[in-house]
């Protein structure tokens, strides 16, 4: 039997982008998922496209939910007895957060603790995987990536809460699970995700692929902004691997997991906003423009991220280039646009990308060979 096969995992934010992806590979692989999030905050919105009649309850326990509310989490946390926990449920938009700094800081601080208290009712084995983000670490605007070692920080609402977040973690970890507790909880921080499924407002590529389709030029705000791309599949492959080693550590003394992890990709992919941009034109002709106005709110001009750590302690490593990563991103627009069934289109780019990584160990539990939740569709 495969690792996940039969698991119970509970995923707070699995109605997002990221948390919708994760969610059917999780699903696919034959794990019992209970999720709790809010609704979908775009139309349309990959979770109501995977389940246009709503998620099967044998496959997926569907509850609509804030984790600010810490009773309700603590309740699902002690009802479901998970396995294992994925936290994604959080407010992610950088520029969203100046608009809603205190709602920022309750949902990605407040609800990070909401969790870590109700992991403390269990008594059973638990793997616990926190996402955060690669924005939590004190940018100095440097040429080369940060690395695991390197001092948080953050100066727009959104990375500081996010790294506030990672110091929550540190030190639930430290004070309230002990070594020989079985909850084992480590964070990850991922590069910038793209994706089939992301319609969220004020994203390059959700923005590019609305343009194209509608035959106008892509809007540019930050052209020469840095960010480290990558498939949403290359950090959700590592955020299920980290919690598959967690669990398998899960004994009296250290847990060798239990810490902060990068997932980011390789160094040619850090690439400027105006890079990614050709890259999709590639794919999809057309014209872009530059766009940046003269005053807007901070944001990082340059960022990356060293995942050093992750190769060497987990095996780990990424499986697309940023070229191929964009070729099944736009493929995936354009299919769904044409009327491709989404669920097929995702399970089918889950089914390419672990063809990507055979025979990488780290893939051995993760391939869909032997599943078929739905008929494979090759993009």
């Amino acid at each position: 039997m495969k690792f996940w096969q039969g698991k119970v995992v509970f995923v707070t934010g699995h109605s997002g982008f990221k948390g919708s992806w994760l969610t059917l590979w999780l699903q696919a692989l034959g794990a019992q998922v209970v999720g709790l999030a809010l609704p979908p905050d775009t139309e349309p919105a990959l979770f109501h496209r995977l389940y246009p009649n709503g998620p099967d309850p044998q496959c997926l326990t569907h509850h609509v939910g804030d984790i600010r509310d810490a009773d309700r989490l603590c309740h699902l946390i002690t009802t479901s007895q998970p396995d294992v926990v994925f936290h994604l449920a959080a407010q992610p938009l950088v520029r969203r957060s100046y608009q809603a700094p205190s709602l920022t800081w309750e949902t990605n601080v407040m609800g990070t603790l909401n969790l870590l208290e109700a992991l403390r009712t269990l008594d059973r084995p638990c793997a616990v995987v926190v996402v955060t983000s690669d924005k939590v670490y004190d940018n100095r605007e440097w040429l080369y990536g940060y690395r695991e070692v390197d001092p948080l920080g953050g100066r727009d609402p959104y990375s500081a809460s996010k790294a506030a977040a990672e110091l929550a973690v540190q030190c639930w970890r430290s004070s309230f699970f002990p070594l020989d507790y079985p909850v084992a909880i480590a964070t990850a921080r991922s590069g910038n995700v793209i994706g089939g499924g992301d319609w969220s407002g004020d994203r390059i590529v959700p923005d590019a692929m609305v343009a194209l389709s509608q035959g106008q030029p892509i809007q540019v705000r930050n052209p020469q902004a840095t960010r480290p791309w990558q498939h949403v599949l290359e950090p959700l492959g590592g955020y299920l691997w980290l919690a598959q080693c967690l669990y398998g550590a899960i004994a009296p003394g250290s847990n060798p997991y239990a810490q902060a992890f990068n997932f980011g990709p390789d160094l040619s992919s850090n690439q400027t906003v105006q890079g990614l941009v050709e890259f999709m034109l590639q794919e999809w002709p057309g014209t872009w423009q530059d766009c940046s106005p003269g005053e807007q709110p901070h944001e990082a001009g340059r960022l990356g991220l060293v995942t050093d750590k992750a190769f060497h302690q987990l095996g780990w490593s990424p499986c697309w280039s940023l070229q191929e990563a964009v070729r099944h991103t736009v493929a995936w627009y354009r299919a769904v646009e044409q009327g491709a069934d989404v669920q097929s289109l995702c399970l089918g780019q889950i089914r390419a990308y672990g063809s990507a990584g055979a025979g990488q160990p780290w893939f051995k539990d993760l391939s869909l060979e032997d599943f078929s939740l739905a008929e494979s569709a090759t993009v």
